[in-house]
């Protein structure tokens, strides 16, 4: 029998290779990692949600990306990939969210809703004729006067986090939210975190008008998005103090470092 070479496996995202792999959704994740950085965190009143757009020219009209989306009254989602594929995924959920509502008369659970877009997400990872989809999801929401947030990715896989991000900046503001994470935060203070993880991402190159900030608290269950104002009022505050910061670190590591002894030779 002749010996299949591995490249022969990702014709089809139905053909598992030798070792277990399905080479499309792998592919599909690595579209999610090349793709703008999103960050949700879960604090003791709601969900925030925020995106570095990273626009790539100047001449492009900031407001016309958008990467923060609202699903219903009481969940929003962040979106990185493949634009295209992320928008046909937010208009599904609106969809799912909208029937539930005309089929139950109240609004839908932000867990059956994240099972149901990683349910169809699976689908295209089992059936020939279609590719995965190459974007992954954070959806935030309130249920039961909790706030949950949930991470869904192309293979159709589905955690909850406290805190996590997608995108290319992943591993940076994953570190920081490692180390800097609490439960009991407030709502400024997770917005300052959110746009702490995502300057270090950037590696300082954050800028006010290319942020997407969104919110739903438990004592309203509204999602909704932070104006241009309010969002650059937060991040003017976080990049100074970082930049403040790392000058001070510069600072001490000049005076910690020993002088050079001239000697004769």
């Amino acid at each position: 029998m002749q010996h299949m070479q591995p490249q022969m496996y990702d014709r089809a995202s139905t053909v598992f290779s030798p070792d277990g792999r399905l080479y499309q959704v792998e592919y599909a994740r690595e579209a999610v990692k090349r793709g703008t950085t999103a960050a949700g965190i879960k604090f003791k009143d709601g969900i925030v949600l925020l995106v570095d757009k990273r626009i790539s020219s100047r001449l492009i009209e900031a407001d016309s990306i958008e990467k923060i989306f609202k699903i219903d009254d009481h969940i929003g989602a962040a979106t990185s990939g493949l634009v295209a594929d992320a928008r046909a995924l937010i208009d599904k959920a609106r969809v799912e969210a909208q029937i539930n509502r005309v089929s139950y008369g109240e609004p839908i659970g932000v867990e059956v809703l994240a099972k149901k877009i990683c349910d169809h997400k699976q689908t295209f990872t089992q059936y020939g004729g279609a590719r995965p989809y190459g974007t992954a999801l954070l959806i935030g929401g309130i249920e039961d006067e909790s706030p949950r947030l949930y991470e869904t990715d192309p293979s159709g896989a589905l955690l909850e986090y406290r805190a996590t991000a997608i995108g290319a900046g992943r591993p940076a503001v994953i570190d920081v939210f490692e180390a800097e994470y609490q439960e009991d935060m407030s709502l400024d203070e997770s917005i300052n975190l959110g746009l702490k993880a995502l300057y270090k991402a950037s590696e300082g190159k954050l800028k006010p008008d290319t942020i997407e900030i969104g919110i739903v608290t438990i004592s309203d269950k509204h999602f909704s998005k932070l104006s241009s104002d309010e969002v650059e009022k937060y991040a003017s505050n976080v990049i100074e103090s970082q930049k403040n910061s790392e000058n001070e670190q510069s600072e001490n590591e000049d005076e910690d470092e020993p002088d050079s002894e001239i000697t004769d030779v």
